[in-house]
């Protein structure tokens, strides 16, 4: 390679270092659009300039990954990924301080495996579980945003879908006696939010539980959300389920 050749690709990579996310994965796209082609990324990796995480996904080497930007990262690629259930409740101030080693939950829109090098660095996992019929695209999109204190952009689940999130994972990643002590911790839920989601929640148990756990905390009122909306809770009859953990779930209607 001629100096001028070098000097070149090292002007280059300067401009790239200045322009790349810190802390944050970024994809060969990004690379494309500041110039630098798949094969002088190649040399950008051997010369130990960028190390590359997995197919087209590269970061600065040496950077700090943060898991918020690399969660960022992946809203970007995957429909609907958002931080669900028990990890939007801790990041919204209402459940236990997420740990740094404690298993971060991610949903979906689609079937996805979350990569290696983003679960090697984050414990987490992902649930993809179409678990509402959206009546349009507004609520979907009412329905997560970005608590205060966290990272602009990262998609959270807002409290009422989160905890309906929870409650369909009970019995089997998540423990019903668990779910009822962050149930308690629930003030001033939104009665519309909550009855729009009950509405077009798919999950007989979800919702069930919802109702029976709000009865007997007192966390909204029951009654007052039948009068007012059309709650999917399947059947008059009790509904009875073993479920995966081998307990069997035994839910009036309407709690």
């Amino acid at each position: 390679m001629s100096n001028m050749a070098g000097h070149l690709r090292h002007g280059k990579i300067k401009g790239v270092l200045a322009a790349m996310p810190r802390g944050s994965p970024f994809g060969l796209s990004d690379l494309l659009a500041s110039g630098v082609s798949r094969q002088l990324a190649a040399h950008y990796v051997s010369s130990g300039w960028l190390q590359r995480l997995g197919q087209g996904v590269y970061t600065l080497a040496g950077d700090q990954m943060i898991r918020e930007r690399a969660v960022r990262y992946l809203q970007q690629r995957v429909d609907g990924l958002h931080v669900a259930g028990k990890s939007a409740l801790a990041l919204h101030g209402l459940s236990h301080y997420l740990l740094k080693n404690e298993v971060l939950v991610l949903w979906g829109d689609r079937r996805f495996e979350l990569p290696t090098w983003f679960t090697a660095r984050f414990p987490s996992r992902y649930v993809f579980a179409h678990l509402f019929e959206w009546p349009d695209l507004n609520l979907p999109e009412r329905s997560v945003n970005t608590p205060p204190g966290v990272a602009d952009g990262l998609r959270v689940s807002v409290p009422e879908r989160a905890m309906l999130e929870l409650l369909h994972e009970v019995g089997g990643r998540e423990s019903l006696d668990e779910v009822r002590n962050l149930f308690e911790g629930l003030r001033n839920l939104r009665k519309d939010v909550v009855g729009e989601l009950l509405s077009c929640c798919r999950s007989v148990k979800a919702v069930r539980l919802f109702l029976t756990l709000s009865r007997e905390t007192g966390a909204i009122d029951v009654d007052e959300l039948r009068q007012r909306y059309p709650l999917r809770v399947g059947s008059n009859t009790r509904w009875m389920n073993r479920q995966p953990d081998g307990t069997l779930l035994t839910l009036k209607p309407y709690g």
